[in-house]
């Protein structure tokens, strides 16, 4: 960063305000995101809060250079087991849905983490944090009579900040829910490591110095952030509802433990459906693949980024039609300004410093909303610019709108989101075939099979394949995946 440049300012939501990002390194940023639980499919809250760190890293690389990104995967939990089947074994289906959260993430353009961790490849570093915490006296070993299960339990009691991220008093908050009550001793200890229980598989249990079984979820964080970033690191970032209990479990843990952890807390507000809360047990959930076969993939991008990360987001069909209305925009001025100047400069992204009010709302608690106010207002600047012939304010006003969407990740030019199967001319190509399609299934109606022929063939003709189907005809360009019906 260089010198005499405005801070970055974060929401701290343990200190709960606004602070200056100073990190520990200043020329390696270092974040740690909760990632997916794999039991099943991402849904368009995943998305949300997995572009927002998305977001928050590449403005920290733009400040500060270097960003070590941590996101974990959970492949080992209790609702991956309990989704396993014997056609599809627990690790299957974890591996399985880590897929599709890539192909979700990859799709709106989210970058790959500099480290993606899987839960089960840090066993030995969760039992030695484990031993760690007994050795302390600040976590014991309850061994079940009855089944002679080795669980292992964080004494909550033992710990004085117990509570700090959240603000709440012990007795105030609700009882553990993370496991089964046998052998605590209290009922808001939390678990650290489960003892195996009868019926569960046994590719799902480790040996450890306390009997057969797994971690606890929250000690998983705790173990994976120390090994990638170490035991102190810069921010620790994830949704709002993983503020309690997972974050207070792990800060607690890791603290008793003697690591300072994290020196920011980071969180992104939910995506909501009439005011609650999107998720999979509520069963109010938009499925990412779904959204992402139905929009441009850059829509959805933009939709998502245009509130601030940490309000909630109440997401409807509008919220897609005004992102691709403003990207249009955008687009629009971008075409017609590399038309109009293509003969005067053979690159026209060239290096110019970002625009000194868009910098401002990002180093302000990631103002996205306000920097895509100030692209939004340099796209009438450069329009006007066009209509009255002034080619150097036009090639300033594509240098800047192309440094600043390229930051964001939403310049609508960019080779990536221009692979043939989305934008303005997929839109139109849609269109037009949906309307053949409509002709042709009235031919069909009408008994006109000459007519049906015909629609068909000049389809085909154009590349086009048509496909019948018992819920109506899909079409698809030759060698792609089928697309609109009905």
């Amino acid at each position: 960063m260089t010198p005499g440049t405005p801070p970055v300012r974060i929401y701290d939501t343990k200190a709960q305000t606004l602070r200056a990002f100073a990190p520990l390194d200043p020329s390696n940023v270092t974040v740690y995101v909760c990632g997916p639980t794999v039991q099943s499919g991402p849904h368009i809250g995943h998305l949300r809060g997995a572009l927002s760190f998305d977001l928050l890293r590449r403005w920290l690389a733009h400040r500060f250079g270097r960003v070590t990104f941590v996101r974990n995967v959970t492949d080992i939990d209790d609702k991956v087991l309990a989704n396993a089947t014997d056609a599809e074994p627990w690790w299957a289906l974890a591996y399985r849905m880590e897929q599709e959260f890539t192909r979700a993430y990859t799709a709106i353009g989210i970058l790959p983490p500099t480290y993606e961790p899987r839960a089960t490849a840090s066993i030995p570093q969760m039992q030695e944090l484990i031993a760690r915490l007994i050795e302390r006296g600040n976590a014991y070993a309850a061994t079940d009579s009855a089944t002679g299960a080795g669980d292992v339990y964080f004494d909550v009691r033992s710990w004085p900040e117990y509570g700090s991220l959240t603000r709440q008093s012990l007795d105030a908050m609700e009882a553990a829910q993370d496991a089964d009550p046998r052998g605590k001793r209290d009922p808001h200890d939390f678990a650290l490591w489960k003892g195996a229980k009868a019926g569960e598989p046994s590719s799902a249990t480790w040996d450890s110095p306390w009997g057969p079984g797994r971690p606890g979820w929250h000690i998983e964080c705790s173990a994976m952030s120390r090994r990638y970033l170490g035991p102190e690191f810069d921010i620790h970032g994830g949704g709002l509802d993983l503020r309690f209990p997972h974050h207070e479990n792990e800060l607690a843990q890791s603290t008793a433990a003697g690591d300072p952890f994290a020196r920011y807390w980071v969180h992104n507000g939910l995506v909501t459906v009439g005011d609650q809360k999107m998720s999979k047990s509520l069963e109010n959930f938009l499925l990412a693949a779904d959204v992402l076969s139905a929009r441009d993939p850059l829509v959805v991008r933009y939709a998502l980024a245009s509130a601030h990360y940490r309000s909630n987001l109440d997401i409807t069909a509008s919220s897609f039609d005004e992102a691709e209305a403003a990207l249009e925009r955008i687009r629009a001025f971008m075409e017609r300004a590399v038309r109009t100047l293509r003969d005067e400069s053979d690159d026209l992204r060239i290096e110019v410093t970002v625009p000194a009010r868009f910098a401002a709302a990002m180093d302000d608690d990631l103002g996205v909303p306000q920097a895509l106010a100030v692209i939004h207002e340099t796209v009438r600047l450069g329009n006007t610019a066009l209509d009255d012939g002034d080619l150097a304010a036009t090639r300033g006003a594509f240098a800047d709108i192309a440094v600043m969407t390229g930051i964001l990740g939403i310049d609508p030019l960019d080779p990536a989101w221009n692979t043939g199967s989305g934008g303005a001319e997929a839109s139109a190509l849609d269109a037009l075939v949906r309307t053949l399609i409509t002709q042709r299934a009235a031919a069909r109606a009408a008994k006109d099979w000459a007519a049906a022929d015909r629609i068909r063939d000049a389809v085909a003709a154009a590349g086009i394949a048509l496909e019948d189907g018992a819920d109506g005809t899909h079409w698809n360009l030759l060698g792609t995946q089928p697309g609109t019906k009905e």
